[in-house]
């Protein structure tokens, strides 16, 4: 067991994703357990999820009245800490309620991936594993800065609870956008996985390696029946990858929405200090934005780079497609081959 879920040494979709689920649990929006290659849900970890979304959720209401109630800020930032609570709230809701899809897409999902040979497992953990853990890393040192530049520990137990609420939201934020770009990077590799194959069959009508007798027959009959198969994963796989983005879609746009009002309130806080004359200083303040813009601008890379190398390796297929069809003259070859 130890073996098997070892860094960077992942050798199926379980130990790929293990330390994702590890957050994942420990943050309490991993309502689910794992019996051999299925997921089921596990109702101590769904009630749970439930009692930390309700409290949470009355935690957010009441941040937000008291904000308008009591005119902490000035405009500029009271729309930006309300825009980061209803976002993150938003998707705290989302991600309670489709708890049931999510786990029916992990499950696809590991289904799917299950044709992946171990060298790619191994090959993706490097890059998922260092993301993930490092990502936590930031997270927790960006936390740390907020708290300790609000004194946090002045025993002011309202401004204690507050940061652990802003600690919880940012952490549960981000695992949710690495749980999709983790999802988005193993359905990549089966895209890729399925163009490999594809390219591979492509050479049964190129190069036929037996007689000239029954090369037609047998060369058809075998490209059928694995163009068959492809036929089959390619629709699943794609199936998926419209669930994958109908389940994230409603979170991902809460991330876009906060992670632009972050950046655009930060930057407008700065232009306005150094237009008043004052100079620029290396302070707690200036770590803490530092780390927030380097956190909201990495996000926004991953999710785009993970999307657009995805959709670059799902399109690929359509070259290959091309190529089998100026490689054959047999009609229902090409009726098959056109159904991709």
């Amino acid at each position: 067991m130890w073996n098997r879920y070892w860094l960077f040494h992942a050798t199926d979709f379980q130990s790929l994703m293990y330390p994702c689920f590890t957050f994942c649990r420990i943050l309490g929006i991993f309502p689910y357990k794992i019996n051999a290659l299925t997921f089921e849900i596990s109702k101590r970890y769904f009630i749970l999820l439930t009692i930390i979304i309700c409290a949470c959720g009355i935690c957010d209401l009441l941040i937000i009245h008291d904000i308008f109630k009591a005119n902490l800020f000035d405009t500029t930032k009271t729309l930006k800490f309300v825009c980061y609570y209803v976002c993150n709230g938003f998707i705290m809701l989302i991600t309670h309620i489709l708890s049931g899809p999510r786990m029916r897409l992990l499950q696809t999902i590991l289904k799917i991936s299950s044709t992946l040979p171990p060298e790619c497992y191994q090959k993706l953990s490097k890059l998922i594993h260092i993301k993930d853990i490092f990502g936590i890393i930031l997270s927790i040192m960006q936390i740390s800065i907020y708290s300790f530049r609000n004194h946090m520990f002045k025993l002011n137990y309202k401004d204690v609870l507050i940061t652990v609420f802003i600690g919880y939201l940012t952490v549960l934020e981000f695992e949710i956008n690495m749980l999709y770009i983790n999802c988005v990077c193993v359905l990549k590799a089966c895209f890729k996985r399925l163009n490999e194959n594809m390219a591979h069959l492509q050479n049964l009508v190129v190069k036929p390696c037996v007689p000239r007798l029954i090369y037609h027959i047998q060369r058809n009959q075998l490209f059928l029946i694995q163009l068959k198969i492809l036929q089959k994963q390619h629709l699943m796989i794609s199936d998926t990858v419209q669930k994958l983005n109908l389940i994230f879609s409603l979170q991902l746009h809460a991330t876009i929405v906060m992670t632009f009002c972050g950046i655009i309130f930060e930057v407008y806080y700065h232009t306005v200090r150094w237009q008043n004359g004052i100079h620029f200083t290396f302070d707690m303040h200036f770590l803490d934005v530092l780390l927030s813009m380097i956190f909201y601008i990495l996000k926004i890379i991953l999710i785009i780079w993970a999307c657009e190398t995805g959709k670059n390796q799902a399109q690929e297929i359509n070259t290959i497609i091309h190529d089998v069809l100026n490689s054959t003259s047999n009609a229902q070859i090409k009726n098959e081959v056109i159904k991709i």
